[in-house]
Parts: structure tokens; sequence; C-alpha cells
């Protein structure tokens, strides 16, 4: 048959028609050999009818029909950017036949099945061939195995070469082919088979060998793929391109011999100079602190099986480059604070836009490569002072409280437990008389102490979990002072809601989830609820706004409207800051992974809100300047 003769069928056949083309060349063979071929056919195939009495514990294909083999797990930042490849032993992306080459159906038919077109699940000319060589070998040395045969193979039975197994195959591939059409089976193969260093299925091998999708495959590219069927690893341009390059002509002369191709596209595609790209399995992570928190965030939704195999497509909130900048930023930070005394120090930092509760940035600690352990969202560490806008809140929530509401601090003890608690300012003394405004920008511990107590330490856990904390806590005296854990993603998203004076979001690093196909498994899109009294919250709002204009946090301004809580726990283990702009609020923590004290003296006003000055001013080069709400465009709640 001529090249032009098979190009004129190609074309009458679409590029989707999964090579119909194929099937008419048989009518040009003449009827005598057609007749021995479908009599041959028929004799054998009858004779594995018979067999397959014997193979009743065989698998049943009809499962097939149904068939979804397992995926690579994509995650993207929120503008598309891959970040990570998640996948358990099968690395894989399945790709629908009209999205594979044509190049690359051809080829792989031309080496592994030229007669694809033809048989019903066996090829009785390949079988022949096969018992002549391995009667002569004394073993199995050939399997004459069509593409039907190798994917039941694959699917379903041990890759050991005995002969009861090519019978089994066959058994199979026969019944296979009665429920499967020819372009279905074919789009199976080549989305499963294995193509070497961990790629499953053409899409996937393309991008690694290639990188460049299957559908845009040229000849030579196509051919060295399906050079490497028979053994990936031996034949893979990455480990020899000899051999690869040997395999690739194998290809190309087979085609050309079919008449498949021209000489002068044979000679074109040999001399094509092939442009690899580089293995992808079992990369790691551009970002790990976000796709860490992500994968685990999956996992729990869906389960890990399906984390592994499900072929998720996630998009999450977090802009690549801005949350390299985060960690540069805490990089930094981390060696600045290592030459002013904070040895073993450690870092986290959460921001997040309080319109949407996205995180836009999520540092779990100074280094991502150092481990697996993520302090932003899995370190649960006491907040200190950074605690007491959540009692103010509630306070402020009665209607009996507001900003200017004259406060006492004075000494006190209460009976706590078996015992009495009588607490201390930070400084040891007391300064009689003052506002609540005046108490929280010097972070005093007396009068949140007994602003707690007289509206009862329950309303304070409670206002924590509308807030979204459910570090476990309990309404002892002390709690006002923050002295249990926390993580740092509680205390941001928690910030965020006071931000957008009572409208809640779920804080989330996902935006949404699709299978391979497109369709919609997790949808994020922001549903806000108003959880918080909204002239409490910006009531808290402005009375942080103090804390960094004359209060603890004077360190923090960066010359423009923002409120914010200095945090430090007692014998300085853990310092913060935490704040907020309209669109963005982001808490940062300074402590050590063995607990000990970071420095004598060092506090969150001192040496973390640096830290967030430094980040915000960078997160908000471009973002306009924007006023927070005053209290008085709210309706104050009625005293309760």
């Amino acid at each position: 048959m001529s090249s032009s003769t098979f190009e004129d069928k190609q074309s009458q056949a679409g590029a989707s028609s999964g090579f119909e083309f194929l099937k008419g060349v048989g009518q040009v063979a003449g009827g005598t050999l057609l007749s021995i071929t479908m009599l041959a056919s028929s004799v054998v195939a009858g004779g594995l009818v018979g067999l397959a009495i014997s193979f009743r514990n065989l698998p049943d294909v009809r499962q097939l029909r149904n068939f979804l083999p397992s995926e690579t797990t994509y995650i993207f930042d929120i503008k598309g950017k891959l970040l990570t490849r998640i996948h358990g032993e099968a690395n894989r992306e399945v790709k629908p036949l009209d999205k594979i080459s044509p190049e690359l159906k051809r080829a792989v038919l031309a080496s592994e099945d030229s007669d694809f077109y033809y048989h019903h699940g066996i090829n009785p000319k390949g079988v022949g061939r096969a018992v002549v060589t391995n009667w002569a070998a004394g073993g199995v040395r050939e399997g004459g195995s069509t593409i039907t045969m190798q994917l039941v193979k694959n699917l379903f039975l041990s890759h050991r070469r005995e002969f009861t197994r090519k019978i089994a195959e066959a058994v199979l591939a026969i019944r296979l082919e009665q429920i499967l059409s020819k372009d279905q089976i074919l789009e199976m193969y080549l989305n499963q088979v294995y193509w070497g260093h961990n790629n499953y299925g053409a899409q996937t091998a393309a991008r690694s060998y290639f990188n460049k999708s299957a559908e845009h495959l040229n000849l030579a590219e196509s051919a060295m793929m399906a050079g490497l069927i028979q053994a990936p690893e031996e034949y893979s341009p990455f480990v020899n391109m000899e051999k690869a390059k040997y395999q690739q002509r194998e290809v190309l002369g087979r085609m050309l011999s079919l008449g498949w191709i021209t000489q002068k596209e044979y000679d074109d595609a040999l001399n094509y100079k092939i442009k690899l790209g580089r293995i992808k399995s079992f990369q790691g992570s551009a970002l790990p602190y976000v796709t860490n928190t992500v994968a685990q965030e999956i996992a729990r939704k869906f389960g890990r099986e399906t984390l592994l195999k499900g072929g998720m497509r996630v998009q999450t909130t977090v802009d690549a480059d801005f949350q390299r900048m985060a960690e540069e930023t805490v990089s930094k930070w981390h060696k600045t604070l290592l030459g002013q005394g904070l040895s073993k120090n450690q870092m986290a930092l959460v921001a997040i836009d309080p319109r949407t509760h996205f995180v836009k940035a999520l540092v779990g600690g100074v280094n991502s490569k150092a481990g697996e352990f993520n302090r932003a969202t899995q370190a649960y560490r006491q907040p200190g002072s950074a605690f007491k806008p959540f009692v103010y809140y509630a306070a402020f929530a009665t209607g009996k409280y507001g900003p200017e509401t004259v406060v006492s601090d004075t000494p006190v003890s209460y009976r706590d437990g078996s015992g009495w608690y009588s607490p201390r300012n930070y400084d040891g003394g007391f300064q009689g008389s003052m506002t609540i405004r005046t108490a929280l920008k010097l972070s005093r511990n007396v009068p949140v102490i007994k602003i707690g107590k007289t509206i009862g330490m329950n309303k304070v856990v409670e206002t924590c979990r509308t807030l979204g904390i459910m570090s476990p806590m309990e309404p002892v005296t002390s709690l006002p002072l923050g002295a249990i854990g926390m993580t740092p993603m509680e205390m941001a998203g928690a910030y965020a809601t006071f931000a957008n004076y009572g409208w809640q979001s779920p804080t989330t690093v996902i935006v949404r989830i699709t299978d391979s196909v497109g369709n919609v498994l997790l949808d994020n899109t922001p549903k806000p609820q108003m959880v918080l009294e909204p002239w409490a919250a910006a009531a808290v709002i402005d009375t942080m706004r103090s804390v960094i204009t004359d209060g603890t946090g004077k360190a923090a301004d960066i010359g423009r409207p923002a409120a914010g809580k200095t945090g430090t726990t007692s014998s300085e283990k853990d310092i913060w800051f935490v704040g907020t702009v309209p669109q963005l609020t982001t808490a940062v923590w300074v402590g050590r992974d063995d607990n000990k004290q970071l420095a004598s003296g060092a506090t969150g006003g001192g040496k973390v809100a640096p830290v967030w000055r430094d980040f915000m001013l960078k997160a908000l080069k471009d973002v306009p300047v924007e006023n927070f709400k005053s209290p008085s465009q709210f309706p104050r709640p009625k005293a309760k």
C-alpha cells in the first residue's frame, strides 16, 4: 500500500476516528489472505473459548466499564502555577484518546500491535510467531501479546512469563473486546501503560521526557516513546540516549515498512534533535508549608487514598511569589534575631485576607526544607497578651462596656481551685484607674482578668469558639492572659474576623478542587456569615489601633491605619505580634521548639513587631491605603 493511499484514508477518517482508517487497510490485501486470517482467528478463538470453561475464576472484565485508574493529584497556586504533584506508586494523568497525538497512537500501534483494529483480542500471526520462537528457545522468550492482552495483564494478572498466564490473557482479551470498543481499549492502554521513571500513561510520560502534553508530541518524540514500552528504564533517553535512538529507529522502520509514514517523514524524524525534559515523579514541593497543609486538609475531607490516587486538581489561595516573599522575610529575621541573642529561635507567619478568610501566606518555620513540622498550623503555643482582645470583645458584646469604660488596675486575689490566685502585671506594679483602651495599649494584666471574671470566663471561651479557635481551653481565672496553647493560624483567623467587623468565612488554604475532567469536588468560594456583634468587633479594632499608635506595638507602625496586639508569655518562651489592616491580617510568632526561654527581656513589641512591620510593608506595597470603619457606623448592642 502506498503512503498516499494511507494518507488519503487517514484524512477521511478524521482525527477523532480512533484509527478507523486502519480497518480499511485489510480490504486491499485480497480476499484469500483475509479469509485465511479470519479462519485462523476463528479456530484459535474457538479453542480459547472452550478453554475459558477452565478459567471460571478469572476476573470479571465487565468491571472495566466503570474503571477509574489511579491518577496524580496536582496542587497549584492561585494563579495556576504548579506547586507539586502528589501520588502513590503510579504517577498518572489520564487523557482522552482524542487528546493524544495521532503520531503517538500510530507509533505505539506499529510497535506493539499493528493488527489491533483487525483482531478480536488475540492475533494468530503473533501467537504463531511466539510459539515458534519459544519452542526453539525452550521457554517463554516472546509473548505475541496484543494491546488488549497487555492491558488485561497489567490490570488483572501477574507479570510472570507462564504459558497458563498467556492463555488467561487471551481469554480475558476476547472477553474484553466483547464489551469495549477498540478506541476505548486503546485509550485505556495508553493511559495505563508504564513508560519508565514512575510515569504511568502517555501524558505524564510526555511531560517528563519532552516537557509537553501528549497531545503535541511529534513523530520523532512519539517513536522514541513507543520504543520505551518493552523496557522503559533500559531504553530511557535519560539513562542512555544511544539506546533510546536505536529503539526510535526500530519503531520508525516498522512504521515505514507498514506504509504508515513516507521515507521523508522517516528521515526527518531520525534527524530531529530531541529536547529532553526532566524526571518529575516524587519531586519535592516548591512551597512545602503550603502544599503539606493542603494535602492534610484533603486527606481529612476525602481520605488519603483519594489524595494519592484521585487525580484532583487543587487551586490554593496562595500566590507563589507572595509566599516566597513571606518565607524570605522569616529567614532574614531569623538570622537578625540570632544576632540579637535569641538563640535557636523558630518562627511562624500566617497572613489572611479578612474579607475572604483565604490564607495568603503560610510559613511554618525558618527553613521549609528542614522538616515537615509546620509551626503555623501544628504548634500550640501560648499567645500571652495577644489573647486579651477576645476578652474585651466578649465584654463589648454585652453592651455594658466600650473602649472608654474605666477599669481598675489594682491588686486583687481570687479563689482558684485549692488556693488563691493574685494576678500581676508584667512590670510588677499597678497604675490605678484607666480606660479599657489604655489597659489594652499598655497590655495591663489585672484589668483584663477583672473584666473576664465580671462577664464570666465561659463567655470568653464561647467567643473563642465563635472565632474558630478550637484549641482546648478551660474557663479558669488566668485564661485572659493567654496561658493556653493556640496556633498562629487560629490567631490570624480570629483577628481577621475582627477586621471584617464580625463577618466570617471558614479559614482555608484551598479555593477549589476538581477531578481530572473538571467536576467540582470542593468549592470554597467565600460565603461570609455574621458571627460577631459588628459594633463590638469594630470597637476592638479601634482599641487595638492605640496599641500601634502609642502602646506596646509602636514598632509595628506602617504609616497607615493598622490595629494589632503584642503578646509575651512568662519567662519569654513565646512572643507574638498579631495585627491587621482592612485588607490583610498577619500573625507572627517567635519561640523555640524546646519551649525554653528565648532571652531575658524578649517581648512581642520589641522583637516581633518589627518582623510584622517589615512583612506588611512588602505585602502592602501596591495595596491602596484603606481606613477601618468607626464603631459609630454600627448600632451599639443593648446592655444585657
